[in-house]
């Protein structure tokens, strides 16, 4: 490679894969000086000439992002220091549907959004800045804390919502297509929400507008708000516990093949340092190759099982999931009996006491469910109903960025004229005390 051509390579290989410096020196294994040296002008003094060994596993990773999905392929990438809105847009448009869009520091932008938003997600202030702006939450698909939630976070803010839910009662059922749908309703609202049954689906209700679209949950495919707000809940579990996520043992346990949430969580994990992940699933059900060469890739070790008492020891983070039954071809649902369930005895014979279970819910509450069990609906180690209220703020953070307001939040904000509890449900648990 011609010196003259260094700089270039490397500049376009941080911008293909939408990576700040720090986060590319990272994903390369070096040294973020060397690295300044290489993007330096030939005649600075400092110059240094890239090692070819380098170029080469540039042009590796750069030949495994272009076998992603064609949604990850088509995301448009800004410069690092750009507007968060334009940082995380999708083709130029402040849409959000797939957490490839992040880069580590996005998300830390947007999750300083978020601390913003908490006292209006307390009910302790309120906020008029999207008033006038109407929301559409279109759901093909079943959904009552996601669709809930997203139209509370943008209420929230002074703004009104329109809600549909199912295909009886849309305009598909009469043949039409999704680019009318999603340009039709466009031109009643500011900002849509679509959850569809098929991946790949909500992609299309992007590509025939120009306002907001959020991806509320696309098939098997991605949930990418699902996962910015269990991330944000780890952040703040492990700040309270004086842990980083750096270096963090993640165990995921259940049906890991169709289950969106993991897919998108597990990215955006991987964007951080040197993790291990503990993935447990019964037959059959194992996470997609292509996320675990990905994840191999980022340098982090993941190690696979069937085994909930051997898989679980030393987690930090427990993160159970249901099985997808709805989602099934021909799969039998093989060694996923009832002995596959999380209970408080698993989890105190196997984790520690400051190991934290999350699931993105809905849970099987019923007895011998092979699912997260109610018996530890008291143990504060218990995270599930803390991840479902960070769910406001984050949300609200997205709606806040993509609409263009997020820096007036903190001047819009006045006390709230009512009395609301300080604990949210009767039984929380103390460890959710609000700070």
């Amino acid at each position: 490679m011609r010196m003259s051509d260094q700089q270039t390579f490397l500049r376009d290989a941080m911008r293909r894969m939408n990576l700040t410096r720090d986060n590319f020196s990272d994903r390369i294994g070096v040294r973020k000086r060397a690295l300044d040296t290489w993007l330096l002008p030939e005649t600075s003094g400092e110059f240094r000439v890239m090692p070819d060994i380098v170029s080469k596993f540039v042009n590796e990773i750069l030949a495994g992002e272009s076998t992603k999905s064609p949604l990850t392929q088509s995301v448009y990438i800004a410069r690092p220091d750009a507007p968060l809105r334009e940082q995380i847009s999708y083709n130029g448009k402040p849409q959000l549907l797939s957490v490839d869009q992040f880069s580590r520091d996005s998300l830390e932008q947007l999750f300083r959004v978020t601390d913003i938003m908490q006292p209006i997600a307390r009910r302790q202030k309120v906020s008029r800045i999207l008033e006038g702006a109407v929301l559409a939450n279109l759901f093909f698909e079943a959904s009552t804390r996601t669709r809930i939630s997203f139209g509370a976070a943008f209420c929230r803010l002074g703004g009104s919502v329109c809600d549909t839910t199912g295909f009886t009662f849309s305009s598909m059922t009469k043949g039409e297509s999704i680019y009318d749908t999603s340009r039709v309703i466009s031109g009643y609202v500011d900002a849509l929400v679509v959850r569809h049954p098929e991946q790949g689906a909500v992609d299309e209700f992007a590509r025939a507008t120009n306002i907001p679209v959020i991806n509320g949950g696309d098939g098997p495919g991605e949930h990418p708000s699902q996962a910015i707000l269990d991330l944000y809940t780890i952040q703040r579990e492990f700040s309270r516990l004086g842990k980083l996520i750096d270096g963090a043992h993640i165990v995921m346990a259940g049906d890991l093949k169709y289950g969106r949430t993991v897919h998108s969580l597990i990215k955006l994990l991987a964007l951080y340092r040197g993790l291990r992940f503990t993935l447990i699933a019964p037959p059959g059900l194992e996470m997609p190759a292509h996320i675990l060469d990905r994840i191999a890739r980022g340098g982090h070790v993941v190690e696979q099982s069937t085994s909930l008492a051997q898989g679980l020891k030393g987690a930090d983070i427990v993160y159970a999931t249901r099985i997808q039954k709805e989602r099934f071809a021909d799969e039998a649902i093989e060694g996923y009996t009832p002995d596959f369930q999380i209970n408080q005895a698993m989890i105190d014979a196997t984790c520690s006491a400051d190991t934290i279970v999350m699931h993105p819910l809905p849970r099987d509450g019923r007895p011998g469910a092979n699912d997260l069990s109610t018996d530890l609906n008291h143990d504060p180690r218990l995270a599930i109903f803390r991840q479902t209220d960070n769910g406001i703020p984050v949300r609200m953070a997205i709606f806040a960025t993509l609409l263009g307001v997020e820096n007036q939040v903190q001047h819009s904000m006045r006390d709230v004229s009512w009395r609301s509890p300080h604990h949210v449900g009767p039984d929380d648990a103390v460890f959710d005390g609000l700070d």
